[in-house]
């Protein structure tokens, strides 16, 4: 009997995934969008060094949101991301002397499906002018991974 009984709770230990259990996972990637916002920055807007750059975007999830951060780099090489189909007006290739490299993470609140995040990121004044990359990367709570990515221009 206590084989019985035993064998019976190790199938269900196993076998304990039941459909509602199923349901609840998540299997979306989260959005980024600008729909009813006048988002920032987009492709092509120029930014001139010591202003800021008004970051501003609507996050969103079916499930609920994690995190996102946003990096900034230079593009002096002209190296794509693939995320905009937009062709922006290039400077001459050049190797960096002193280039802008910004990468912070932010939490969003946990148990948020729609997050409006703004910021204004201060542009140093001794950076190198060029064209750069405003790169955007949300991550849902369950690990899905969203990219968006934008080509600037720092005078």
């Amino acid at each position: 009997m206590k084989k019985l009984i035993l064998s019976s709770l190790i199938m269900a230990t196993l076998c304990g995934c039941s459909s509602s259990d199923d349901e609840k996972k998540d299997m979306t990637y989260p959005l980024i969008s600008d729909e009813g916002i006048t988002a920032f920055p987009t492709d092509c807007q120029v930014y001139n060094r010591g202003e800021v750059i008004p970051f501003n975007y609507i996050l969103s999830d079916d499930t609920e949101l994690g995190a996102y951060n946003i990096e900034i780099h230079h593009n002096f090489d002209h190296h794509t991301h693939s995320t905009s189909a937009v062709e922006c007006e290039r400077d001459e290739n050049k190797k960096p002397v002193k280039p802008w490299i910004y990468n912070r993470d932010f939490t969003i609140p946990e148990g948020t499906q729609t997050y409006n995040a703004r910021l204004d990121i201060d542009i140093p004044t001794d950076i190198d002018p060029g064209d750069y990359h405003f790169m955007l990367r949300l991550t849902d709570r369950a690990g899905w991974q969203q990219l968006h990515s934008v080509a600037i221009k720092i005078r």
